[in-house]
């Protein structure tokens, strides 16, 4: 573990002068709650940066307004620091929003985009609701509906056969501030409506995945994303919630690996 001038905590693994992945993770989470399966397994083949988000994990708490593009910047800081000309921007859920929110800004640095469980056009009627519970609860921090939550993002099997596991994402959610969380939240809540068809389009290699009952990052919320990108790819995960990815990371690490190495290695 490293962290930046900025204060940012990050890992660096895999092999030098392979072509560079960023893995960004979701509210709430960290870099090794989320990518801790995963990132090994992409670093066999590639050099895998992985961070926690602004006041998450090891993360110095931001010193200016959250939004999507100070979560955007956070990253290219890191970047240029890192002295990373481009990479290929893997993002879960909040994750996958600063990931669109970079490649629009900053085209240059991105090589690829893989997007996670992330949400997109909500509809209006769905968006207020949205916006208008990240508002409501923001006084309960983390601990309000953290049951709820996990009951929305893991499957019933996964919270009855591996509680262990459930626990220890819940610890790691329960640890965030509570003004920092709320922040994230409502960047989560808003700042969907600044990526909905971007003009001009994001034209770079895409593959956009989610679990077929996560709620809230739903199937046609990623064929929608892809359908805005020529040639975008979307896979849709059989079953899972919305942390598929840490339930069964393999179906997730298998084609996320597959894209990266056809569109990064040729």
């Amino acid at each position: 573990m490293a962290i930046s001038d900025a204060g940012t905590a990050y890992d660096l693994i895999g092999r030098e002068g392979a072509p560079v992945v960023v893995l960004i993770h979701g509210l709430g989470l960290t870099r090794g709650s989320t990518w801790g399966e995963i990132a090994p397994l992409l670093a066999a083949d590639f050099r895998v940066l992985s961070y926690d988000l602004l006041g998450h994990g090891e993360t110095r708490a931001p010193q200016m307004p959250v939004d999507l593009t100070a979560l955007s910047d956070q990253l290219i800081n890191l970047l240029n620091e890192l002295e990373i000309e481009t990479a290929a921007l893997v993002g879960f859920s909040l994750g996958g929003m600063i990931n669109r929110r970079c490649a629009i800004d900053h085209p240059e640095r991105v090589s690829a985009l893989v997007i996670l469980n992330s949400p997109h056009d909500r509809g209006e009627d769905q968006q207020r609701l949205v916006e208008e519970r990240a508002r409501t609860t923001a006084a309960g921090g983390p601990e309000a509906g953290i049951d709820v939550t996990l009951a929305r993002w893991f499957t019933e099997a996964f919270r009855t056969t591996r509680a262990g596991q459930v626990a220890a994402v819940r610890d790691v959610v329960l640890a965030n501030n509570p003004a920092n969380y709320a922040a994230h939240r409502q960047v989560l809540a808003t700042g969907v409506t600044e990526l909905i068809a971007p003009s001009p389009a994001i034209l770079k290699p895409m593959l956009v995945m989610t679990c077929a009952h996560d709620t809230g990052s739903t199937p046609a919320m990623s064929h929608a994303i892809a359908a805005e990108t020529p040639g975008a790819e979307t896979i849709i995960v059989p079953e899972l919630q919305h942390l598929g990815l840490i339930e069964q990371p393999d179906l997730f690490a298998r084609p996320v690996h597959g894209f990266l190495d056809r569109v990064l290695n040729g």
